[in-house]
């Protein structure tokens, strides 16, 4: 373990400005005065807002005691719990992600991050769908075991000692999308005891009554209470574990109690709000900035209220822009954590591109992996591949809510079928063929993109590739109904090339870091599926049912006109890659060996990220997004049959065409006649693998 304060965030100690100590805490004073005038200001305008009409000297005379009773109603039924419900999670939220910040030594800590978001949805929806009614305290209680749990494991894969920002990001990722995918498999399957309980989930700070403010303010104030009389403890813990223990600090005690009062802190903040993304991340991120500029905030007794009102400050002011840009009525409809999810992801790829990379250089994806198998291994594993396929195929085909048998598909093949037969392979054989495509074109982008970014753990879904195409095609279904298949495909294809883009010119300043490629990749991704909620909630039903179908990943009323981009992207791809299979092997070791043997690395690298794009945007214009399997497939085809691409890439896109048409057959095969989209059975699958892979390179983390 580090035991030093991170690089990438500035240490707690005082810097040497040689200014009075009065002065100094007069930059402190004015900061808090600052952000104390802009919560007043902010809750004024907020009070005005809303769907009556009611203005500022309305609610002034509310205030004061002089006015009718209407007015009064509005501000205390509607208005005033929902300003509250602003300031308790703000508050809940800024002071958890400033005390996991420090416990993990680690900018990049957040609730988001460490899942514990996820983990708390998680946990009520599961309760709920098992007909569990709890009261609010209860409900509290049962977020806040989801939620430590999802942190323990997350700290326990990344590690606490500073220097593993990406592995911490990587693993909230996968665990936060292996929640969520369980957490959809609930909502379909008990639809009717989980209702509402999806809309909640985007993060809403609209309320009924005052109940759930005034049961939970309690428990925060609780939290805060206890962190404030460990704030002394918490700067020595931050410094490092020698140093504190050398002091007389149980650093154990301490940090384990912290993870608990943050974890209760977020849970209060689920319980009222739902998930609000980002503001546990951004507002200590930036009270973390300021340290330089102010001294004595480095200190926890500082740094802890000043988060808070920093995180009361960004949620208040989003839901104030968000009601002002687009009116109080069309604002019932978009959740605040859509808002504060889109500003968080611009603010982490800002941070992300300014921070100061200080972990060793992530391994090439060859690491770890053999050197290569014999002609004769190789050869056999790959005809054990393509039978394999073959049989998952005929499974595919044979299995679905109407069972069939191989003399029926024979029938159908010559033409012969009756009636029953003919219609359910005309809607299955394109589901089937669909799904191995696409797995087939996600295997091949991840392989591309773990080759150029050399990073093992790199892939479309968790750099913002499979968002950026998602956005694409869910833009042009919600602002043109109607819209021909062609096109949505090629705006999925666009949205990709976008995304790819925007990540690796943002990631190309210091030197093409591949621990900052995908901090902002991940920062693109959660940008993309926030515009994504926010079209849907600004849709009309029939493109909210349209549009929910590329982010589920579902293969349910595809047609062979839908295999048309895929398989051409694939046609023109193969050969590609085909020939480019040695610069790809030069290009995953560094940039120098290629450019010494007179390989383009620039030109080579951007053709192969347009590559990964091309296949992204036809996967996702096919059936929609389809998490992990771009990271799944060529990680195993590396421990299968080494590193070289010839040998790697058809194995890859063999294993993503199995793994794909698998979970779209169990899917569809499982809770028939209903199905569960294919994209949540490949995250359930694939997360665990990719938190094995994340806890077996723990000795690799820098």
């Amino acid at each position: 373990m580090n035991n030093a304060a991170p690089a990438s965030v500035h240490p707690h100690r005082t810097p040497e400005t040689g200014e009075a100590p009065a002065r100094r805490g007069g930059r402190l004073a004015l900061l808090a005065a600052g952000l104390l005038t802009l919560i007043v200001l902010g809750s004024a305008v907020h009070l005005t807002q809303g769907t009556a009409s009611l203005d500022a000297w309305d609610v002034l005379g509310f205030v004061f005691g002089v006015g009718t009773d209407g007015p009064a109603a509005v501000v205390v039924e509607s208005r005033l719990p929902r300003l509250l419900a602003a300031i308790l999670v703000g508050v809940a939220l800024g002071v958890a992600g400033a005390v996991l910040q420090s416990v993990a030594r680690n900018i990049m800590a957040s609730p988001d991050t460490l899942a514990v978001d996820a983990g708390a949805h998680l946990a009520v929806v599961a309760v709920a769908a098992f007909g569990i009614s709890l009261p609010l305290l209860g409900a509290a209680g049962i977020a806040f075991a989801g939620g430590l749990a999802a942190a323990v494991l997350v700290l326990g894969l990344s590690g606490t000692g500073g220097t593993g920002i990406v592995r911490l990001v990587l693993a909230g990722t996968a665990i936060a999308l292996a929640m969520v995918a369980v957490t959809r498999v609930l909502l379909l399957l008990f639809a009717q005891e989980t209702r509402g309980l999806f809309a909640w989930g985007a993060g809403s700070l609209g309320q009924n009554g005052l109940s759930g403010v005034t049961t939970l303010a309690p428990v925060v104030g609780v939290a805060l209470l206890c962190l404030f009389a460990m704030s002394r403890r918490l700067d020595l813990v931050y410094l490092g574990d020698d140093h504190a223990r050398a002091l007389g600090v149980h650093v154990g005690r301490i940090r384990a109690a912290a993870i608990l009062l943050a974890v209760m802190l977020a849970a209060a903040a689920v319980t009222v709000a739902g998930p609000i993304g980002f503001v546990g991340l951004a507002a200590p991120a930036l009270a973390r900035l300021l340290t330089n500029a102010v001294p004595g905030l480095h200190r926890h007794a500082a740094l802890i209220p000043v988060s808070a009102a920093l995180g009361v400050t960004l949620l208040l002011g989003a839901d104030v822009l968000l009601r002002a840009m687009i009116g109080s009525q069309s604002a019932l409809e978009i959740p605040t954590g859509v808002v504060t999810t889109i500003l968080g992801a611009a603010f982490l790829m800002l941070l992300a591109r300014n921070i100061r990379i200080t972990s060793r250089p992530a391994e090439p994806p060859s690491a770890g992996a053999r050197g290569g198998v014999g002609v004769v291994r190789y050869r056999v594993v790959l005809g054990t591949l393509i039978v394999a396929t073959l049989g998952v195929l005929a499974s595919a085909v044979l299995l679905g809510d109407t069972k069939l048998l191989l003399g029926d598909i024979g029938n159908w093949l010559a033409g012969q079928a009756g009636p029953i037969v003919s219609n359910v392979m005309d809607t299955r054989a394109p589901r089937v063929l669909a799904a191995l495509l696409a797995g087939a074109a996600l295997a091949l982008a991840g392989s591309l993109i773990q080759s150029v970014a050399r990073n093992p753990l790199a892939e479309p879904g968790i750099i913002g590739v499979s968002g950026g195409a998602s956005l694409g095609a869910v833009t042009v279904i919600t602002l043109v109904p109607g819209i021909g298949f062609w096109a949505q495909a090629g705006f999925a294809g666009l949205g990709a090339a976008l995304a790819t883009a925007i990540v690796f010119a943002l990631a190309a300043k210091g030197g093409f870091a591949s621990e900052r490629l995908v901090l902002i990749g991940f920062g693109v991704q959660a940008a993309t599926q926030a515009l994504v909620t926010l079209l849907i909630a600004l849709s009309d039903p029939w493109n909210e049912t349209k549009a929910l179908t590329w982010l589920g990943g579902s293969t349910y009323g595809r047609s062979f006109e839908h295999l048309v981009p895929m398989a051409l992207v694939l046609l023109v791809m193969v050969p590609l890659l085909v020939r480019a299979r040695g610069e790809l092997d030069l290009l995953s070791v560094d940039d120098e060996t290629p450019r010494v043997l007179g390989v383009n690395v620039p030109r080579t690298r951007l053709l192969m990220l347009a590559g990964a794009a091309l296949l992204t945007g036809a996967a996702v214009a096919g059936i929609g997004v389809i998490a992990f399997v771009g990271l799944v497939a060529p990680h195993a085809a590396r421990a299968i049959v080494g590193r070289r691409h010839a040998r790697m890439l058809p194995v890859a896109a063999l294993l993503g065409a199995v793994l794909v048409c698998l979970a779209d057959t169990i899917g569809r095969t499982v809770i028939a006649p209903g199905q569960l989209p294919a994209g949540l059975t490949t995250a359930i699958i694939g997360a665990p693998y990719f938190v094995w892979l994340l806890y077996r390179s723990r000795k690799h983390a820098g």
